[in-house]
């Protein structure tokens, strides 16, 4: 899976988690970018994220990331093993 591909996805996530159709997620976008990402919904944009990909990040990992490119880059590291 390519990170375009991932990115898309991502972008589904998004739009569904925070309840917002007009996120246009880019590599360089951040928490602070979207006003409905908070960390009660980070939770959740995790927890929806593992579900789709179908795995499993641990807490240094997540806080590792700080764009959403980061996100996708280690999503995308381990899907293709």
């Amino acid at each position: 899976m390519d990170f375009d591909t991932i990115m898309k996805q991502l972008n589904d996530i998004f739009i569904d988690v925070l309840d917002n159709d007009s996120i246009k997620l880019t590599p360089e976008t951040s928490a602070k970018d979207i006003e409905e990402w908070d960390s009660l919904n980070h939770i959740q944009l995790i927890v929806a994220i593992e579900r789709k990909f179908k795995l499993r990040f641990n807490s240094s990992e997540i806080n590792s990331w700080k764009t959403v490119g980061e996100m996708c880059t280690a999503i995308e590291k381990r899907v293709n093993g």
